[in-house]
């Protein structure tokens, strides 16, 4: 801990101590937000304390940056009187985020805290499909009409401004309250201010319609680089707007979900401490079950190819090491597939460029696997006598396999995430534990298989 951090600390423990809640107050209010929450973490016996030192206003932008469980605490231990206070600060896309994630007996008694037009607004958002941009949009944001003069649209600014969300971007809208052009402050403050608001309306503004997925917000928001998006109904009304905040938070717990799938578990939802063992053990059994169902097809496999092992023991020393060179090549195939999806890099159009690669791919490791593995196998084992006295077929055969395999590893990997995606699934399902378990039953198919075909009459 720096010495600057020591020092509020310490002074934090100092006003508590003291009991002097005028200058707790002073301190507090007067640290960066980032500082306080921090002070929050570092003193969860203090949270409710330092929280309710804060001003509304700092309060509400201090518990918006603060982790779900911690929230929810608070929530939990703030007197209703103060829960009432931030709740009716808080943005209203904010407060829809920590609702939807609420059970449902909590939800309803916190919305009765709030003021009627908060409350009417809170319902609204909340009837909006989960996952949707209506979820995520604010009401507050700053409207003009295109018959203005630059001039009347600064005072507006200056009268409401300081309730919208932002006042980067201006929205324009007719009498029927459409959406007619989206137009940058800037323009404004460097335009004559007698000139019309129409005469600054080019048309070429982007909406996202309040029944998009969030992640279709996250993509636009990527490819235009805007701080905020208008959000419109199917008739381009205009009803709010999403800003690049709260773009950043679905994409980061998109990320978690993807990487929990892509390990082989259900996503969580909710901080992994904060999970109990039950709810953890239902996340994870299921999935661990089917990929056992799985395996089992390897048991199938190795029992379908049980005479020629008994003819032949040596073969199934090399099993593993087929079968994982396989699983790890597929999982390395569809963890690189699943990323570039989420972050736009590729499209299941690309399928046959991303085909075409992974099959260059598959062969080149798979070239290097198998020379290893015949070397290792075939000519150690002639010169050891190791593995018999046909050593160098059996390294042949161990080889190809390795080639085989390795390559229809690679190729499972990276199409599997691109189909399910063609599906409307997630690709995130076709975890790196699911495509290893399917390379492991077909390499056992491929390994056996050309066994056979090159050491039939020789150990077989």
């Amino acid at each position: 801990m720096q010495v600057e951090e020591v020092q509020i600390s310490s002074r934090l423990e100092e006003l508590v101590d003291r009991g002097d809640k005028a200058l707790l107050h002073e301190f507090v209010d007067g640290l960066n937000i980032s500082t306080v929450a921090e002070l929050m973490g570092d003193f969860p016996d203090y949270q409710v304390l330092i929280l309710s030192s804060l001003s509304v206003h700092r309060a509400a932008s201090t518990f918006k940056i603060l982790d779900f469980s911690t929230q929810k605490d608070l929530i939990h231990d703030l007197p209703p009187y103060k829960t009432a206070e931030l709740l009716n600060e808080l943005p209203a896309d904010d407060r829809t985020s920590l609702l939807e994630e609420l059970p449902s007996e909590v939800v309803k008694e916190l919305i009765r805290l709030l003021h009627p037009e908060e409350r009417r607004i809170t319902l609204e958002l909340l009837g909006y499909e989960e996952g949707s941009v209506g979820r995520l949009m604010t009401p507050d944001y700053i409207a003009v009409f295109r018959d203005w003069t630059v001039q009347e649209v600064l005072d507006h600014i200056r009268t409401f401004g300081k309730d919208s969300e932002t006042i980067d971007v201006i929205y324009v809208i007719d009498d029927g309250g459409k959406l007619v052009d989206d137009i940058r402050i800037r323009e404004f403050l460097l335009t004559d201010l007698n000139k019309k608001v129409s005469e600054l309306v080019d048309g070429r503004y982007i909406a996202l319609n309040v029944k998009d997925d969030q992640n279709v917000a996250n993509e636009v928001f990527k490819m235009n680089n805007r701080v905020a998006l208008p959000v419109v109904d199917d008739k381009n009304i205009l009803l709010g707007i999403i800003t690049i905040d709260d773009i950043l938070w679905v994409a980061s717990e998109e990320f978690s979900e993807d990487m929990q799938r892509v390990g082989g578990t259900e996503a969580l939802n909710e901080p992994y401490l904060d999970v109990s063992l039950f709810k953890m053990f239902k996340k994870r059994v299921g999935w661990l079950i089917i990929l056992f169902l799985g395996e089992m097809l390897t048991a199938s496999a190795m029992g379908y190819f049980e005479h020629e092992i008994s003819r032949a023991v040596v073969l199934a020393l090399f099993v593993p090491l087929i079968i994982s060179s396989g699983g790890n090549s597929g999982s390395q195939a569809a963890t690189l597939i699943i990323q570039a999806l989420a972050v736009g890099d590729v499209t299941v159009r690309d399928w046959w460029r991303i085909m075409r690669r992974e099959i260059i791919s598959g062969l080149m490791l798979g070239g290097v696997l198998g020379l290893v593995g015949f070397l290792r196998v075939g000519v150690w084992g002639d010169i050891t006598g190791t593995y018999g006295a046909h050593s160098i077929v059996l390294g042949i055969a161990v080889g190809i396999t390795l080639l085989c395999v390795v390559l229809w590893g690679t190729l499972s990997g990276s199409m599997m995430p691109l189909l399910l995606k063609r599906l409307g699934a997630d690709p995130a399902v076709s975890s790196a534990p699911f495509i290893a378990t399917l390379v492991d039953v077909t390499g056992l198919i491929i390994y056996f298989s050309v066994a056979f075909a090159l050491l039939d009459g020789l150990m077989l």
